[in-house]
């Protein structure tokens, strides 16, 4: 079966009556096809993998011998039904703002005085990052915090991402999705809550800051951009030379790591048509970045467990969002405009092996920073490398701010 875009239709809500008012908020839950999961069988058996320079090992970009493994394990091993039954387990829903379903884990504590919270991914990650964080936010006394540390939950699948509706026409920029986030959370009657995000949650958790201020009680942030100050006579003033060695030397360890940036923010309709198309083709990259964006120190399973990376790669499998989810790339390169500092009370959770890490002088210059924490391990996917660090800095920041 070549095509699954009728199949992925499919993929809907438990609600199987007429089509809901457009602000109507509709429980969702997945239910993947069995020829979709047939197909990529198929495919996967068939795959025609790529030469290779001996004893070249990640160095040209994804290692033969453990995509191979991947692939194979994929085919004949994972389960996509008991990781389907896992993310049942959270409440979901889908909701239409600005002509799209967006769909969204709303998991909300047992506490009334929970704070809410809006929690946003980026690429290559998607809502399955947040597993490991949504029971101990939501329930902290049963995961070593007290009770009155509770968050209610929002998890947001980006507009091109999993299971939200791929936009079909320009624009869908961090700062137009930011809109997004911050009607979904009014509709939810939210009318003061915290925001949280890495990678592409990072920009848009920040326009959200930006631009719907008066609700939002704090930012917390790990993956805590900024360039040098505008208008300064010398840029690095009062960085210590430490801080500007280390962001000089993730600078440059990026630097090696921009050909999917760069395709994506150019041309990602034609990656897409390869991402949209193999599995194998997908797997390879995506899995390529969770290696070397982690602190696995080059052994990506020892971070994540092959069940949790199919997961994430099966989900952009079974959406067909491989093409979709590279656009927010080309949009964001189109839609930069000047920088506003972000008033909000913001945290920085700072992981060594982040792909990029500006000096703190830097980030305050952008953001108004109450708290800095330099963590002791982990990169750049906080919430399934480190949940427990990430979870128990957000519960030290907004323990302030509730």
């Amino acid at each position: 079966m070549r095509k699954r875009a009728w199949l992925v239709l499919a993929l809907v809500m438990l609600s199987e009556a007429a089509s809901p008012a457009q602000d109507a908020i509709v429980p969702f839950k997945i239910r993947v096809p069995d020829a979709v999961l047939k197909d990529l069988k198929e495919r996967l058996a068939r795959t025609r993998f790529p030469g290779e320079i001996s004893g070249s090992n990640w160095d040209y970009g994804t290692n033969l011998a453990y995509l191979k493994d991947l692939v194979a394990y994929w085919r004949d091993t994972f389960d996509w039904r008991a990781a389907e039954r896992r993310l049942n387990q959270f409440d979901q829903f889908t909701t239409e703002i600005d002509g799209l379903d967006i769909h969204f884990i709303h998991q909300r504590s047992k506490n009334p005085d929970a704070l809410p919270i809006a929690i946003t991914h980026g690429w290559p990650g998607s809502i399955v990052e947040f597993t490991k964080i949504i029971g101990p936010l939501t329930d902290p006394a049963a995961h070593g915090g007290t009770a009155s540390d509770a968050f209610h939950v929002v998890a947001i699948s980006l507009p091109g991402f999993g299971f939200s509706g791929k936009p079909t026409e320009r624009g869908y920029g961090p700062e137009r999705i930011a809109g997004i986030v911050a009607t979904l959370m009014a509709r939810l009657g939210y009318t003061r809550y915290g925001l949280q995000g890495g990678d592409w949650g990072s920009s848009i958790s920040r326009f959200v800051a930006l631009n719907d201020a008066s609700h939002v009680a704090g930012l917390h942030l790990n993956f805590c951009l900024a360039g040098p100050p505008a208008g300064a006579k010398d840029p690095n003033e009062g960085v210590t030379p430490a801080e500007l060695e280390r962001s000089r030397a993730r600078q440059a360890f990026f630097d090696t790591e921009r050909g999917y940036f760069l395709e994506q923010s150019t041309k990602p309709q034609t990656i897409g048509a390869a991402l949209d198309d193999s599995p194998a083709g997908l797997a390879a990259w995506i899995v390529e970045k969770f290696r070397s964006w982690s602190d696995s120190n080059g052994n990506v399973e020892q971070k994540f467990t092959r069940d949790e990376l199919l997961t994430n790669i099966t989900l952009y499998w079974v959406t067909q969002s491989g093409t979709s989810s590279a656009r927010i790339y080309y949009e964001n390169q189109r839609a930069a405009g000047p920088q506003r500092r972000v008033e909000v009370p913001t945290a920085c959770a700072v992981f060594p092996k982040e792909i990029s890490i500006a000096p703190r002088r830097w980030v305050e210059a952008q953001y108004n920073v109450t708290r800095w924490t330099e963590m002791p391990r982990g990169g750049h996917f906080a919430a399934m490398e480190e949940p427990q660090l990430l979870v128990d800095d957000m519960r030290a920041f907004f323990r302030t701010l509730r």
